[in-house]
């Protein structure tokens, strides 16, 4: 690539590891917060959950935005939306100002990750070029989140307020930079039939209640009905989605890009192994702190093992993916982490680091080889004036994925520990317990991704007409 077309990429990827270490430091501040600004644990909830409900219930509209409006505006528009209510949530005094921050800025996520991948997937020619970009923007979004742990940790220390401010900086160096390298793109043509008002209403008020219930599954006991019922309304408003698209002259989301196997099969797969990903993070993140009594910061640097794949996606995965193909690759990813998941769960009260190690590093190396080529499998053969929804997409489902790895591994462990007699043994019971969550999540994606492996090797991806017919029908090795 030219030096220019690098600089491009590393703009965007500047903004997926905004998006990633943002997440990580707000976890880690989390008890520092509720501890300065005096909050219940229902608002300490909604602070992380504000941001999972913004950016899950608006990331499928901020897709088709881009490709609607532009995808230079919506990236350049929401950067900036993100840098302002970064900025609002650093001032907070009170926990309901840092709840609506940390909404909006979930919703500025929603469009401007799609919006960043689509103009990667429009920049770059398809084929090795655009996979090596899509691989490098996928590694630095993990790694943002890995690094995110331990910045958090040292920013925390400082006080919890630069967890908000240092994103800023990063920002505003993002959008300066942007505002010189992203390609201009022609105006927009306004839709021959208008925009689909109502699907787009419909869309977000689906997302958002199968969000908000999924979340609030994790909370148990009152929060159950709650749940229940959002989930119940959220999927009466998917169905009544899916009829006004059928009727639209001009649907928001074309119902046919939902009929591409390969393509919905990579989505599938993408939320079970982030599910999987961050259940299995959340668990040991519980156990090194509250069980083992590790601090924030030394459980951040215990996982930072599982970063490597920030190392490993741009320079090791793009060789395996052009040797084997993605659906190998991907495989691959979820076979390492069913072993690494698997290890961890005779986890002991006791266990060294090193015992720890060998199911962190090989979950790391599992995200590296699956998380990338699962990118480029959910954008491939997608039309170009598409492609904003296809990342919209992708990022929708791993936004659910995240949502729902961690409300079943919490609602596992509220279970396993009901009753139980708060002793370690049984702590550490209902821990093993949790942690056969991910496991379960990963032998599923495993099993998907495993069914698109009918086809032979790489060439799908390179112009083979036979396999790209069978990759198109459900078969094929992109996904």
């Amino acid at each position: 690539m030219s030096g220019r077309a690098w600089a491009l990429l590393l703009v965007l990827c500047g903004t997926i590891f905004l998006e990633g270490s943002d997440v990580a430091m707000l976890a880690v501040a989390v008890p520092a917060i509720r501890a300065d600004l005096g909050l219940t644990t229902g608002a300490t909830a909604w602070v992380m959950s504000g941001y999972v409900l913004g950016y899950a219930g608006f990331t499928l509209l901020g897709g088709r935005a881009a490709d609607l409006l532009g995808r230079r505006r919506m990236f350049l528009t929401w950067l900036g939306v993100f840098l302002v209510f970064s900025t609002l949530g650093g001032f907070a005094t009170d926990g309901w100002t840092l709840v609506v921050a940390r909404f909006v800025t979930g919703v500025a996520a929603a469009f401007m990750t799609p919006a960043a991948m689509s103009v990667i997937t429009t920049s770059y020619p398809e084929g090795p070029q655009r996979d090596k970009a899509l691989l490098v923007f996928a590694g630095v979004g993990a790694g943002g989140f890995s690094t995110g742990l331990v910045i958090g940790g040292l920013l925390t220390g400082l006080g919890w307020r630069w967890v908000f401010f240092a994103p800023v900086f990063l920002a505003g160096a993002l959008l300066l930079a942007a505002l010189r390298l992203l390609p201009h793109e022609a105006r927009p043509e306004p839709a021959r039939h208008g925009y689909d008002l109502a699907g787009a209403a419909c869309a977000a008020a689906a997302m958002l209640l199968l969000a908000y219930g999924i979340v609030r599954l994790e909370h148990g006991g009152e929060g159950l009905g709650q749940a229940l019922g959002a989930l119940v309304a959220g999927s009466a408003a998917v169905a009544a989605f899916l009829a006004i698209e059928r009727r639209a002259e001009a649907p928001l989301v074309r119902l046919e890009i939902l009929r591409k196997a390969a393509v919905m099969r990579a989505d599938v797969a993408a939320l079970l192994f982030l599910g999987a990903f961050f259940g299995f993070q959340f668990v040991v993140t519980l156990y090194l702190q509250e069980l083992r009594g590790w601090s924030s910061f030394q459980a951040a640097l215990a996982l930072i093992a599982m970063g490597c794949d920030a190392v490993l996606a741009p320079t090791l995965t793009p060789r395996l993916v052009s040797r084997y193909g993605n659906g190998r690759v991907i495989l691959g990813g979820f076979l390492l982490a069913i072993v690494s998941y698997g290890l961890f769960l005779p986890v002991g009260t006791d266990w060294p680091y090193a015992a720890m190690f060998p199911s962190l590093i090989l979950a790391g190396v599992g995200f590296a080889l699956a998380y990338g080529p699962l990118t480029i499998a959910a954008t491939d053969g997608v039309a170009e004036e598409e492609q904003g929804l296809a990342g919209g997409l992708l990022y929708t489902f791993t936004q659910f994925g995240s949502a729902v790895g961690i409300s079943a591994t919490t609602a596992v462990y509220g279970i396993a520990s009901a009753g139980a007699d708060g002793s370690p043994g049984a702590v550490l019971d209902a821990y093993r317990a949790a942690l056969v969550v991910p496991v379960v999540m990963v032998v599923l994606g495993a099993a998907v991704s495993a069914f698109g492996l009918r086809g032979t090797g790489p060439a799908a991806r390179r112009g083979d007409p036979a396999a790209t017919a069978r990759d198109e029908a459900g078969g094929g090795s992109s996904g």
